[in-house]
């Protein structure tokens, strides 16, 4: 791009701004300055494990430890007892018998079709909390979370169907488009339909990358991008969530998961192994199944008390926040730079801050990076067409955590599908942005006002990250 025509670009998008009575910090030039989107934990190698690399100031004993937890989040675990009994615990009900089964190539999973029943969506379960920071209370005989899957002497709680509906729409220059709304039903429950009112919520296992950068991040400058009243006006209300940390034995911020429902990794990766995949750690000592339904378990063979040692556990959360984060393609070109210009012109960058810092963290190699997430980590209304109903600490059934951005455009050349959102409703980029709502509809109705090689330019940029 020429220096005049981005002068005019960007003029453009200042006048644009102003006239949506919104401010922003941010310009197109911000957004493509640099490709280094993960500072020092940032690796140019565009492979199909692209995700899978560790972040490459690690020192060779840290490496080493990189390597012990790849293993135990990559390799299957069996059922107990077995000669490998560093692995062995699994069930007797889980939904995938290894971390990489939905986080494949630790990449983002897509939900089931008709032709193949692919690990990686789960169904959250629970009956309605008491206040507004309690948790949600599992359901007293499922537990919190359908496990469909389970050994061959037990009995799956339930099978996920999925139908789904299609809704026609049009952009403001005529170009039609398809939104496909899923439904979720359970069958086959084990035993018997649930009398009392139950929530569920549907779950896509995300990508990994760069989630020890996210955890860097100083919680006083998460909490200083919260806005929970819409002081400013500009009809965006980040609000943070509180939540119970089962590693620190108190409320904390929730930084992680789809509704920022986790405070720590080790937390996430605690209650990843023993609702996933039916494995105990110091963290999470009884299994969910055992506790629900105690003749699920009656004769059942422990993998070890617990079936995975503190070492072997840290190694995993040693190698989830030491995952490097690939960098951003093209970010020079025209087309980007102009998709950059219209993501600020939308005001997209209102929730997904394209820049943060990290502070002090545990793992050194993190420490003090700048950083490219497009990310505030807060929760935001997202509207009616994306509420579950469910609410989850503080998290009400309409908020949602911003997704980080990092990676997004090579889900497809890594895991072979261009499935977004929550859910994985979205079919491709365009399909997640007409999903927005609430907080983020003037963004989605801006989008869809654009022309066709304004949206083009846009989704240019975000293949681009």
């Amino acid at each position: 791009m020429t220096r005049p025509l981005r002068f005019v670009l960007l003029l453009a998008v200042g006048v644009l701004l102003a006239a949506c009575g919104v401010t922003s910090e941010w310009d197109a030039s911000d957004l493509v300055a640099d490709d280094r989107l993960a500072g020092d934990a940032t690796v140019t190698a565009l492979t199909t494990n692209a995700f899978g690399l560790p972040n490459p100031t690690l020192s060779n004993a840290d490496r080493r430890r990189f390597e012990l937890g790849d293993s135990f989040f990559t390799q299957p675990w069996v059922q107990a007892p077995a000669s490998t009994e560093a692995r062995d615990g699994l069930g007797p009900q889980f939904n995938a018998n290894s971390c990489a089964a939905c986080h494949v190539k630790d990449g983002r999973a897509e939900p089931p079709t008709d032709d193949e029943d692919t690990p990686g969506l789960l169904l959250r379960l629970s009956v309605p909390g008491r206040g507004p920071h309690d948790g949600p209370r599992p359901h007293p005989v499922y537990g919190g979370q359908l496990q469909d899957h389970a050994l061959p002497s037990r009995s799956a709680e339930g099978t996920i169907v999925i139908s789904r509906t299609t809704e026609a729409g049009a952009y403001a220059d005529g170009t039609p488009y398809e939104l496909e709304r899923p439904r979720y039903e359970v069958v086959d429950w084990r035993d018997g339909q649930p009398k009392e009112r139950l929530l569920v919520s549907p779950r896509i296992a995300p990508q990994v990358i760069g989630v020890g950068l996210l955890e860097a991040i100083g919680e006083a400058d998460i909490r200083a991008a919260a806005d929970p009243d819409d002081a400013d006006g500009d009809g965006i209300s980040g609000r943070v969530n509180e939540v119970w940390s089962p590693t620190m034995q108190r409320e904390a911020l929730g930084r992680f998961g789809w509704k920022a429902n986790v405070a720590r990794l080790a937390d996430q990766t605690a209650g990843a192994f023993n609702g996933d995949i039916g494995i105990t750690s110091s963290v999470q000592p009884e299994e969910e199944d055992c506790e629900f339904s105690p003749l699920v378990c009656e004769g059942d063979v422990r993998g070890g008390e617990p079936e995975i040692d503190d070492e072997r556990f840290g190694n995993v959360v040693f190698y989830t926040q030491t995952l490097a984060v690939p960098a951003m393609r093209d970010h020079d070109t025209e087309a980007v730079e102009q998709g950059a210009g219209t993501f600020v012109a939308l005001n997209c960058v209102a929730c997904h801050t394209p820049v943060q810092r990290t502070g002090d963290h545990e793992v050194a190699v993190l420490d003090d990076q700048r950083i490219r997430p497009y990310t505030d980590l807060l929760l935001h209304d997202m509207g009616p067409d994306l509420a579950d109903g469910r609410r989850d600490f503080a998290a009400s059934g309409s908020e949602w955590r911003t997704p980080p951005l990092w990676g997004i455009g090579l889900v497809e050349a890594i895991n072979g599908h261009t499935r977004f959102l929550h859910d994985g409703r979205a079919r491709s980029l365009e399909e997640a942005i007409l999903w927005h709502g609430g907080e983020a509809e003037t963004a989605r109705d801006g989008f869809r006002e654009l022309e066709a090689d304004e949206r083009a330019a846009l989704i240019a940029f975000l293949e681009s990250l």
